[in-house]
């Protein structure tokens, strides 16, 4: 192999490796927030960035879980973009339709049972896989127009929703469900003593789906490695310094501004609080403009060492559906250790307890960190043995999980 050869090889492996890592890494850090949810004694007592009641510590821990979300969903555009290297747009779109609808599928069923356990449908919480899967609906039509008039698309819905925060439903409003799944978190009763949880209204969800996709022209093949570098870099530093101003301003881009603390670690905490339900434009440059700047710098290092990162940025969605029933399925073994209890006789009510853990019940910090870690330590061969069997096999379903 000549020299030019193989450096070429090594540039693809490492843009694609970039963005495994990067997905590897938000993954690894998503189980941590949900593993406190579950062992946290405080996890339902108080709101982690409540800085009335929160600690440093509670607060960071909930923090740095913040770039799990926007990181994955803007991946996941990128992915699709790169998808058309190998699909046409006609097959991409199907695949984008009925992969939207599976996940949509996923999470009232199959991702709701690992976190609550319970087949009541007392509680339909739309998580981030609802709002994957409608947004990759909705961009299974969008890819057919110009790649141009799809980008102002993704700027506008990104830079502006956060003007919609003026419509505000209320319960009995013939509209405020469908207005919920769009763009206001709520919570609703749908039908009597049955509620839904509108975590991730989908608007500004499918702006950073958009803005991923055209993002992925900078990692289509033949790209200028140190080109795209310079974009990313550029990028990422331009929206970290624009949150830094707008924020400072207080003026636009976040309905919760911040505000002088008792001393100066509150008053950064309150500078960096930003809202996540739904997603604003202050939450979305904090989050992905030191992300943006991750995937510019990975492309430059030996990133080897890592690779176990790549394994589980690979195969996201194994991993995803796996850490809920582990994570939760140890919480409630534990649960009935401690208290003698049978699992008959846990209540598993929305109403009465998450997922069968009752608010109050649970482990200091220390302990969800030694939780989280031996979560990550029984995932990572699992997601190990997906992967090397993802690659040697090449059934259609594989692409689905």
């Amino acid at each position: 192999m000549t020299n030019l050869a193989f450096a070429e090889v090594l540039t693809e492996k490492r843009r694609i490796s970039a963005i495994d890592i990067t997905r590897g890494l938000v993954m690894l850090i998503m189980a941590l927030d949900h593993t406190r949810d579950f062992y946290h004694a405080d996890a339902f007592l108080y709101n982690p960035t409540d800085l009335a009641k929160t600690t440093p510590i509670v607060f960071l821990t909930r923090f740095v879980t913040h770039f799990c979300a926007p990181t994955f969903v803007l991946l996941a555009g990128v992915s699709v973009r790169l998808s058309e290297e190998r699909k046409t747009k006609k097959a991409l779109s199907l695949f984008l339709l009925t992969r939207g609808l599976w996940l949509i599928f996923l999470e009232m069923t199959v991702i709701r049972f690992g976190l609550l356990f319970q087949f009541y449908y007392d509680m339909t919480i739309f998580q981030v896989i609802w709002a994957l899967g409608i947004s990759m609906v909705l961009l299974s039509a969008i890819i057919h127009f110009p790649f141009k008039v799809v980008l102002v698309m993704g700027i506008l819905i990104t830079f502006f929703h956060d003007l919609l925060h003026a419509i505000s439903l209320q319960p009995g409003d013939p509209f405020v469900l469908a207005w919920s799944l769009i763009h206001q978190f709520n919570f609703l009763e749908i039908l009597p003593g049955r509620f839904a949880l509108t975590a991730y209204p989908f608007l500004p969800w499918f702006g950073i789906m958009i803005l991923g996709y055209c993002m992925g022209e900078w990692y289509r093949q033949g790209h200028d490695p140190e080109l795209r570098q310079k974009f990313l870099l550029r990028t990422g530093i331009s929206a970290f310094v624009l949150f830094l101003i707008l924020r400072y301003l207080n003026l636009y881009g976040d309905p919760a501004p911040w505000s002088q603390q008792s001393n100066a670690v509150y008053t950064l905490m309150s500078f960096i609080n930003v809202t996540k339900y739904p997603v604003s434009l202050l939450y979305t440059l904090l989050t992905l403009g030191p992300v943006l700047i991750l995937l510019s710098l990975l492309e430059k290092l030996n990133t080897r060492p890592l690779h176990p990162l790549a394994v589980v940025g690979r195969v996201p969605l194994f991993y995803y559906i796996l850490h809920f029933f582990l994570i939760h399925g140890g919480a409630i073994v534990l649960y009935m250790i401690h208290t003698g209890k049978r699992l008959s006789e846990i209540d598993f009510h929305f109403n009465s307890s998450f997922g069968g853990i009752p608010p109050g019940y649970g482990y200091s910090l220390i302990w969800v960190y030694v939780a989280w870690a031996t979560v990550v330590a029984i995932l990572y061969p699992l997601c190990l043995w997906y992967y090397q069997y993802k690659s040697t096999h090449k059934q259609a379903w594989l692409s689905y999980l």
